[in-house]
């Protein structure tokens, strides 16, 4: 059952204490969210496991997708779904097995349950998912990654799916997964994610081994098998027919030796050479970053600065996101991490060297108590700065036992706001979105309701997915940009220029919206816009209204 903060704001406060009227006293909060989760028809719960959840695999939760499956120009959504399973004697009772589900957006941001008529309800342990093109037919394709056989589907662009017999995947439990072309070749390739190595068996005969606030919960990630990344080649669905890839990990160079246990992976450009890159956060060891040349992948990360924290330290790596916070034309980190530790930031600088710089920004004391996982770095009010989003919620069940621990299984998500290059935290003002508590894993992005602002999905343990309305106030302009293959995005607004990076992946098993969003801040016209290509060559608009969609044919 969804829970609920009572908060009295300041605003309110300082109406109460003067006498005057809340609009007198202070103007709004720019930042607010509504929470339109079961208004808009998002009503079926998401299980994952039993209660008491004896076994990790119970703790890690599913992703969520917004993508336009249909082509009818509303972001859709894809929600992953586990089993529900009994305690103690009759664990090995599998009570449900919920289904994953896909809801049609009606075209105003309501939602239609459409997953028998698509064809895409399997009732395996689902876990992550990724969207692309397998084909190149124009239609976006879907990956899910399962504990178990993976699933492929391919999109028939008639409102339903095939799965594709025999596709990629590994057995096991596979987390985060993209979608994306490795080589330049035209092809949509597949990374993909492992986190331990178990069977059913292992899950059912689970019980308690560590010690936590002295109460016995599952043990993990140490003391056991890690389950090994792989890499999948796009064989070549047009000329082949039959969407076959090969296993070329250890030829591409993405060979997880260390078995590192990872849990979010982006596909981006690091290193400003306009192909794709890669970055895992993975839990309890050094994070891996890949730098690609030509489709062959050399790992990086402990001398890059951004395996580690500015203490040399390995974190949890739950969570991962992306943006230029700093206008400077080089895509950022913010990893999210355990509890009673911070989500770190990654300065980047070039040339695949980062700086840790959490402690500047003010991420630090934010973002300590929580456990946190998916994470958005969004110009939510539009004043052309980047915000924070997290999605939080603890792995055991009985910290709500545990009242030294100061943490709960439930927890309220964080928003932090940007201001001025700090950020402060928000959500106790931010409207009744900011109010849920669950235990909450995967989180999307996309403009759900063709405002041109940026709306959130959330999945969340045991419970359906919260849907975030973003109902921020400021009146900021803005811009969609619609250029899928594009590999970065300049707008510029007198002398200043802001940049987005086209980034696959990302958050915690989950998919945002593929368009580029940008705040604009209080202009109206946007003086030049620069696409850059992955073949080296731009294309310039200039003198372009503010408050529209910028779609751009594929090229490059």
């Amino acid at each position: 059952m969804t829970r609920r903060r009572i908060a009295t704001s300041a605003l309110v406060l300082a109406a109460l204490v003067t006498g005057a009227s809340a609009s007198e006293a202070e103007v709004a909060p720019a930042l607010q969210f509504a929470d339109r989760s079961r208004a808009s028809g998002l009503d079926i719960p998401t299980w994952c496991g039993s209660i008491d959840k004896p076994h990790l695999l119970e703790s890690g939760g599913g992703g969520v997708a917004f993508f336009d499956y249909d082509g009818d120009g509303d972001l859709d959504l894809y929600v992953t779904n586990a089993w529900r399973m009994n305690d103690g004697p009759d664990r090995v009772e599998i009570v449900e097995r919920g289904k994953n589900l896909l809801y049609r957006n009606r075209g105003d941001g309501m939602y239609d349950n459409v997953t028998e008529q698509a064809g895409v309800g399997d009732d395996g342990f689902g876990t992550g998912i990724a969207v692309g093109d397998i084909d190149s037919d124009g239609w976006p394709d879907l990956f899910v990654s399962n504990f178990g056989p993976d699933l492929l589907y391919r999109n028939r662009g008639d409102g339903t799916f095939e799965q594709i017999e025999n596709g990629p995947g590994i057995d096991g439990w596979s987390t985060a997964a993209v979608l994306f072309d490795a080589d330049g070749d035209g092809d949509t390739d597949l990374f993909l994610g492992g986190y331990i190595d178990c069977t059913l068996d292992d899950v059912i005969g689970a019980e308690p081994e560590l010690t936590w606030e002295g109460l016995k919960v599952m043990l993990g990630p140490f003391g056991l098998e890690g389950l090994g990344n792989e890499f999948f080649e796009n064989q070549g669905f047009e000329n082949r027919g039959d969407g076959t890839f090969a296993r070329t990990t250890k030829e591409r160079g993405l060979q997880d030796i260390g078995l590192f246990y990872t849990f979010a992976i982006a596909a981006l450009d690091l290193d400003g050479d306009r192909d794709l890159d890669l970055y895992a956060a993975n839990d309890s060891n050094p994070n891996y970053v890949y730098d690609n040349d030509g489709g062959r992948f050399s790992e990086v990360g402990l001398w890059s600065g951004a395996a580690l924290d500015a203490m040399g330290n390995a974190q949890a790596g739950m969570g991962l996101a992306t943006g230029d916070l700093d206008d400077d034309g080089k895509v950022d980190l913010l990893v999210t991490n355990f509890s009673k530790d911070v989500s770190t930031f990654y300065r980047n600088l070039g040339d695949f060297l980062f700086e840790d710089t959490t402690v500047d920004l003010g991420i630090g004391q934010a973002t300590f108590a929580a456990l946190s996982w998916g994470a958005e770095l969004i110009d939510f009010d539009h004043d052309s700065d980047l915000d924070i989003f997290i999605a939080n919620g603890h792995i055991y069940p009985q910290a709500d036992r545990a009242p030294k621990a100061g943490v709960t299984f439930r927890q309220p998500n964080l928003l932090l706001e940007n201001a001025g290059g700090t950020f402060t935290s928000v959500g106790e003002t931010a409207g009744d979105g900011l109010a849920v508590e669950e235990s909450s894993r995967g989180v999307a992005a996309g403009d759900i309701d063709s405002d041109g602002d940026i709306d959130l999905a959330i999945w969340n343990t045991d419970a359906p997915p919260t849907l975030l309305e973003n109902r921020s106030t400021g009146g900021g302009a803005w811009v969609l940009v619609d250029a899928p293959a594009a590999i970065r995005v300049e707008v510029t607004i007198g002398e200043r220029s802001l940049y987005r990076h086209r980034v696959i992946g990302g958050s915690y098993v989950s998919v945002d919206d593929h368009r580029l969003h940008l705040g604009l801040g209080t202009t109206g016209t946007i003086d030049r816009l620069t696409l850059e290509w992955p073949n080296g060559t731009d294309t310039v608009f200039l003198g372009l209204p503010a408050n529209r969609v910028l779609r751009v044919p594929r090229t490059g």
